[in-house]
């Protein structure tokens, strides 16, 4: 089978792509590197050893996507690309919904165009708002606390109302929590641009000497040390887990909704002192204010993703943060060999 793989240089989509391609499947990338690089594709070659196929293009470019399903045969999609900065988000909401929604939906157009009806879709628990409890299971209320979620949470009801319309379409909403890790070679791993929004990279930037110390936004929530606690998810599982979705998806007669997450919840300061572990020294830390649209506590109930996909996170917080320590170390400026 042939998958196109929307944003498959990213984070997630270039472990992704190492998956599938050792499950035997044959992939297509298209991305336009706007958060991802040309060293990722090589970097994919180099584990897989396999030459990959890349089309440099942008989601909104229908043209571009025309000739990708013209060109080759698409068996299906795994839909990643999109901005995925939660604070960007609030200070650019007509950006984000351009181009996540008006992206996904030229990509849903030219897709059906081409009688190319299977499709994975990169969700998010930011679906889920500030939720009342936790753990967190896929009937839960939905609502957004930035543009950024809210891009999801339209995207998801637009692919459900695809589905109303033409019952052949096999859509499943992967609803993740959140990845960090890298692949065990620490050939591949999460190289974000300028500062990190997320927590972990943050953590390794300050670890190997890039950043003076990190920011823990807000010590004040209503959570055992006072700081955010979220399910962190090692980026294998994840890519195992759209794995385990597209070996399935043609069995499936609904839009399958499932929470791709460890069902455990770890703190700011846990996850630190995890990687403290990992890297053998202290990191240096300072408490910052709050960020809008951040939550306190926020993990999922797996159990569903058990029952239907057959999947199930297997790797802990140490072997996360082992994985991200060796990915950083290896590579102190990511992606970028000059500047190394």
């Amino acid at each position: 089978m042939s998958i196109l793989i929307t944003g498959g240089a990213g984070y997630i989509g270039s472990h992704t792509c190492v998956t599938l391609i050792e499950a035997g499947y044959e992939v297509i990338i298209y991305d336009n590197l706007s958060n991802a690089s040309h060293e990722s594709i090589k970097r994919i070659e180099m584990i897989t050893e396999q030459d990959i196929t890349l089309i440099e293009a942008d989601i909104q470019d229908k043209q571009a996507l025309h000739k990708v399903f013209e060109t080759y045969t698409i068996d299906a999609v795994i839909h990643f690309a999109g901005l995925k900065a939660v604070g960007e988000s609030v200070q650019k909401p007509l950006t984000y919904y351009q181009n996540n929604i008006a992206g996904t939906l030229t990509l849903l157009e030219v897709m059906q165009a081409h009688h190319c009806k299977q499709i994975v879709f990169s969700s998010s628990a930011t679906v889920y708002g500030d939720p009342a409890s936790c753990p967190i299971t896929e009937d839960f209320p939905l609502s957004a606390t930035n543009p950024y979620g809210r891009s999801k949470l339209f995207i998801e009801e637009i692919l459900r109302d695809m589905y109303r319309s033409d019952t052949e379409w096999k859509i499943v909403l992967l609803r993740y929590f959140n990845p960090i890790g890298a692949h065990p070679s620490g050939t591949i791993g999460e190289d974000p641009n300028g500062i990190p929004n997320n927590l972990v990279p943050f953590i390794a930037q300050t670890a190997i000497g890039k950043r003076d110390s990190l920011a823990i936004f807000g010590d004040d929530y209503d959570t055992h040390d006072g700081t955010g606690v979220r399910d962190y998810i090692h980026v294998m599982d994840l890519a195992q887990g759209h794995l385990d979705a597209l070996d399935r998806i043609s069995t499936f007669s609904e839009v399958m909704t499932i929470n791709l997450g460890t069902g455990k919840g770890y703190s700011v300061l846990d996850v630190l002192k995890a990687f403290e572990k990992s890297v053998g020294k202290t990191i240096p830390y300072h408490i910052a204010p709050r960020r809008p649209g951040d939550i306190a506590s926020c993990y999922a109930d797996p159990s569903y993703a058990k029952k239907i996909l057959g999947w199930q996170a297997t790797r802990d917080i140490n072997q996360m943060c082992q994985d991200s320590w060796r990915w950083q170390s290896n590579n102190p400026n990511g992606y970028n060999k000059e500047a190394q």
